[in-house]
């Protein structure tokens, strides 16, 4: 460990209250976890300024271990509970944490929702794939034809592609990355967390004790290997036939673009409002 990575891990974790993590061993929430930190001690912020906010699953532990203001919240309302927060103190820099069935499944409304407000929210939406926490059931991520706890015999649905109803639903900033590619991750954590307006990033990481271990995709490093196979930069991917797509994802920006976010439109509402009184 470098003298800097050492000091960044000491300013922003609590290193002595909270560890060890509740993590199974070789979980990429780790990876994440010191992604996020990266990201924020480069960006320079403040910690009495950065609010963590997540729901339930595995990726909700992930704010008690990060030494910043942090909200543990019910299942699938993380982004409901930051959006308060973010208009009672728009000075903050808030930053929701969720996994793939919070946000698409009891949160979906909330994400699609707050993509279209453009809420000025950072949200992190790590793809496992499945229900890790409760066993291995699948979520609305699980890919058609995989195995899950509730499905045996393979899924029966296809799967929501997180990152495009994010740009369709009007997200400023989306982007995908995966545990594997942790020097692009930091850099699109530091994007997003930067840019104005709601930001995503979705984050493909290895479930190796349920997901894995059902769909037979062995240790957590030849799931580790896998995403270094079937990802694609964002900037190659058009040149992919569609054949060659099967199985296989972009990764990079995928969205990046200025719009009034929900609070600028609604100042716009209230100066309105009040010429209108003014006049009588």
């Amino acid at each position: 460990m470098t003298a800097v990575h050492r000091s960044v891990v000491y300013d922003w974790l609590r290193h002595d209250k909270k560890f060890p993590h509740v993590w199974c061993p070789g979980c990429g929430l780790g990876i994440l976890l010191g992604s996020l930190v990266r990201s924020l001690a480069q960006g320079g912020y403040d910690k009495n300024q950065v609010v963590l906010v997540s729901g339930i699953g595995c990726s909700g532990r992930l704010p008690v271990y990060v030494d910043v203001g942090s909200v543990h919240t019910t299942h699938g309302r993380a982004l409901t509970f930051a959006t308060g927060i973010k208009l009672a103190k728009p000075e903050l820099k808030v930053i929701v944490v969720m996994g793939d069935g919070d946000a698409t499944a009891i949160g979906g409304n909330h994400l699609i929702h707050a993509a279209r407000r453009n809420l000025d929210l950072t949200a992190i939406i790590v793809n496992n794939l499945n229900y890790g926490m409760t066993g291995g059931q699948y979520s609305p991520t699980t890919p058609l034809g995989a195995k899950a706890t509730t499905a045996p015999y393979g899924h029966s649905e296809p799967s929501f592609d997180i990152s495009a109803l994010t740009v369709t639903a009007g997200a400023s900033f989306v982007a995908r990355s995966t545990v594997y590619h942790v020097t692009q991750l930091d850099q699109m954590l530091g994007q997003a967390i930067a840019k104005k307006g709601f930001g995503v990033v979705e984050v493909l990481s290895p479930c190796h004790t349920n997901y894995g271990r059902q769909n037979r995709l062995g240790s957590q490093v030849e799931m580790m290997k896998g995403f270094k196979k079937q990802a694609v930069r964002a900037d190659r991917w058009d040149k992919v036939s569609p054949a060659e797509r099967e199985g296989r994802f972009p990764i990079g920006v995928l969205a990046d673009h200025g719009r009034p976010t929900f609070w600028e439109t609604y100042e716009g509402a209230i100066e309105r409002a009040q010429a209108i009184r003014k006049e009588g």
